[in-house]
């Protein structure tokens, strides 16, 4: 089957959070919304027949999950990533994000010290700090376009007593950075001999650029696995945040027994759909996947090209994975501020922008072309407008 993203699908009134929460989140509801995570295409067509014939029984009662998701889940990881997993060693999340909040509860305690790398996904600092935790930043390098890890900082921060966790952003998130197995080895190494757990959010691991490799962290060494928590989902992959179903894979036996714990203190479980449309997905979508790829590649090729040629001195950082591309607007040398209100007053979008994703992210923003090519067009030429004169 062959799919159109060209084609647009109105959006507004369906309580979009993308769409209808621009005035609750920018202040204005009439920005054009190149922002939060989600895409404005249609899943793939056999995840919306899963949903509406169960939808349509009519009967929503309490229900289980089935051992389809579980080995859909399993296949997935085994053919997408080379990493043989079991069944037993997967854990059904709500979202990634609840993941990584059971994961900190579980496996640290207040006060306790927990790794990141700024910039990265501001969930994750908000995970950290509304648990009780201490955020130790090991502070991404940037250079010649490019971000790199420092690893004698990372080492140091490993070293300190009250480090217990490292969440790792894998691809990065907003970077687009696909980290390389020596890049992984080295930090895992590291964690290891400290006896620091990691959490990997793997959740943009589908969504990898043609010449690039999503290697899981865990899949380098059993000793590395039995260490790791892998957090993944089939929504941004294949549209579906909103059905929330997430998974975790863990391979340690007493680090399973921990999370599973800390879910049910929680309270948290599936709904119907979310499930479902994990199994459709991963049973069915490779080929949506693989066109939808190819039309988010082409449109950071429009995108690139368009800087370069109508407003150079915005910088785009080369991504490797993801549909979030990172711009770099500080050679126009405004504040945190005044870039907001430009891009909001000004060029009338909703971007996310730099400063939330933590130390290293001003006078950047992050833009989302997981869109029709006419929407983003229009969004590029409203930021043109307002950056020229300042060019």
């Amino acid at each position: 089957m062959k799919y159109d993203f060209d084609k647009i699908h109105e959006r507004k009134g369906t309580y979009s959070f993308k769409w209808d929460s621009l005035e609750a989140n920018y202040g204005d509801a009439n920005l054009l919304p190149l922002w939060v995570a989600d895409m404005d295409f249609q899943s793939p067509r056999e995840v919306i027949e899963a949903v509406t014939e169960r939808a349509r029984h009519g009967i929503y009662g309490y229900s289980f999950i089935g051992d389809d998701y579980y080995s859909a889940a399993v296949s997935w990881i085994t053919k997408r990533h080379s990493w043989r997993i079991k069944p037993e060693w997967v854990l059904h999340s709500p979202k990634v994000v609840a993941a990584l909040n059971t994961a900190i509860q579980a496996f640290s305690e207040p006060d306790d010290g927990v790794i990141i790398q700024q910039p990265v996904y501001h969930p994750f600092m908000t995970s950290i700090t509304n648990n009780g935790r201490k955020i130790l930043n090991n502070q991404l390098k940037f250079s010649e376009n490019k971000y790199a890890i420092d690893f004698d900082d990372f080492e140091k921060k490993a070293s300190l007593s009250n480090t217990k966790l490292f969440l790792l952003c894998s691809p990065h998130n907003p970077s687009g950075r696909v980290w390389t197995e020596n890049e992984l080895t080295k930090m895992a190494d590291i964690c290891l001999r400290h006896n620091i757990i990691i959490i990997s959010d793997e959740i943009h691991s589908d969504l990898v650029f043609t010449g690039c490799r999503h290697i899981p962290i865990a899949s380098i060494s059993d000793k590395i696995a039995e260490r790791t928590v892998s957090c993944y989902a089939p929504s941004k992959t294949f549209n579906l945040p909103g059905l929330e179903s997430s998974f975790v894979v863990i391979s340690s036996d007493e680090l399973k027994k921990k999370m599973k714990r800390q879910f049910m203190r929680n309270s948290l479980s599936a709904n119907i759909f979310g499930p479902l449309a994990h199994t459709a997905a991963y049973t069915y979508g490779e080929e949506w996947l693989s066109q939808v790829m190819e039309y988010i590649e082409s449109n950071y090729g429009f995108t690139k090209t368009f800087f370069e040629n109508e407003l150079p001195s915005v910088k785009v950082i080369e991504p490797e994975a993801t549909y979030l591309l990172w711009l770099d607007f500080r050679s126009y040398k405004l504040s945190v501020e005044a870039l907001r209100q430009k891009l909001r007053k000004e060029a009338r979008v909703a971007l996310n922008e730099g400063d939330i994703f933590g130390s290293g992210g001003e006078g950047f923003a992050r833009l989302n072309i997981a869109c029709p090519r006419s929407v983003l067009e229009s969004g590029l030429k409203q930021i043109k407008s307002a950056f020229a004169n300042n060019a």
